[in-house]
């Protein structure tokens, strides 16, 4: 057994939320006393094969994923696909269908806050998001830090002072972009039963991210169904869980078969208050089983 803990879920630069450069997160990694980390990155596995050289170098395994977003029984999830072949056509297929619906999510919203009378044309939020379909969060931070946004009174609750609030854009995004909210626009994810039937075909292994999230809702229901679609994993141990939550999916984890992984879901400023390293809980043996698993998709 490799000694250190494991991160399944962090996300570098190539994801449009996110902030630092794939080499950075390996290196960080390694000054942490990481044994194993994914970078697994919104819909895109642009972070490879730099990532993975990067850990050979720094003596770190590096895991390929990537986060896709889906849906399910109405509601959002995400789920992540560690031990992808980045190089695969149905990885190429998959992101890039997912890419093709969040650019129409995209305009959709930027026109959305057009009529709402906030000063943001597509053209702006394109160039700012480096050639990457943006995501609901990274919209709302190109709109906070335009100059002169610290003035219009609708956004001065994301402002402290003349500098926008740590977590800003993530309120300004449950306040406009949520189900119900002025600038909602239709979801048009891959459907999760879709994805699990690919995920064979990436070389991954099925990981539920975030179970306990506040638009998941996962029950016991939900991953007994999941599991017999072909979920390989959940990841239990989580920024977004509380201790409750740890131990109600680590124990469905068992119940279903399901492999218990750990992630931070870290970002960078689109989430100050996850840090770097903060979730710990897992060991390389979950890097060990669902290598397994995944081999045998039992």
């Amino acid at each position: 057994m490799i000694p250190g803990p494991v991160d399944f879920h962090i996300h570098s630069n190539r994801s449009s939320d996110g902030d630092l450069p794939p080499a950075d997160i390996v290196r960080m990694a390694r000054e942490r006393g990481f044994a194993a980390i994914s970078i697994a990155d919104h819909d895109t596995v642009a972070a490879y094969p730099e990532a993975v050289e990067t850990g050979r170098e720094a003596g770190v395994e590096v895991v390929p994923s990537m986060e896709v977003t889906s849906l399910y029984d109405g509601r959002e999830f995400h789920c992540l696909l560690p031990f992808l072949d980045w190089t695969c056509p149905a990885v190429a297929g998959i992101a890039g269908r997912v890419t093709a619906g969040r650019l129409v999510e995209a305009e959709e919203r930027v026109g959305n806050l057009r009529r709402l009378g906030f000063d943001l044309s597509w053209e702006e939020v394109w160039a700012a998001s480096a050639g990457m379909a943006p995501l609901g969060v990274t919209i709302a931070r190109i709109l906070l830090e335009k100059p002169g946004s610290r003035d219009v009174p609708a956004l001065r609750p994301y402002f402290d002072g003349d500098a926008v609030r740590p977590r800003g854009p993530s309120f300004f995004y449950r306040d406009y972009f949520m189900d119900g909210k002025p600038a909602f626009v239709p979801k048009r994810h891959i459907p999760l039963l879709d994805l699990l039937d690919l995920a064979p075909e990436t070389g991954g292994a099925a990981v539920l991210a975030h179970p306990g999230a506040y638009f998941q809702n996962t029950t016991r229901e939900d991953l007994a169904a999941l599991r017999a679609r072909g979920l390989q994993g959940v990841e239990v141990y989580t920024s977004y869980h509380e201790d409750g939550q740890i131990g109600y999916y680590a124990a469905a984890a068992g119940d279903f078969g399901l492999i218990p992984t750990a992630g931070s879901d870290f970002h960078g400023r689109v989430k100050p208050h996850v840090e770097f390293g903060s979730i710990r809980a897992g060991g390389y043996w979950m890097v060990e089983a669902l290598r397994e698993r995944r081999k045998g998709r039992s």
